[in-house]
């Protein structure tokens, strides 16, 4: 079953172990996916959207979460 739980910077974040100000910049430059969902102009992604792209990562070797 997916996981339809919603993501905001700080949570992915903390699940990639960096700032949420970078994980901003990968936004502004591209490297994030679209947002799942908008609200109130704050961007959210689920959390299999987030697994799916740290798995598809360059420089990600094979890292388990």
């Amino acid at each position: 079953m997916a996981n339809r739980e919603l993501w905001s910077y700080k949570d992915i974040a903390a699940h990639i172990r960096v700032q949420p100000d970078t994980v901003r910049s990968y936004r502004k430059h591209g490297l994030l996916p679209p947002p799942d969902h908008v609200e109130a102009g704050k961007p959210y992604w689920y959390a299999d959207t987030i697994r799916r792209w740290v798995a598809s990562r360059p420089g990600n070797r094979g890292r388990k979460e």
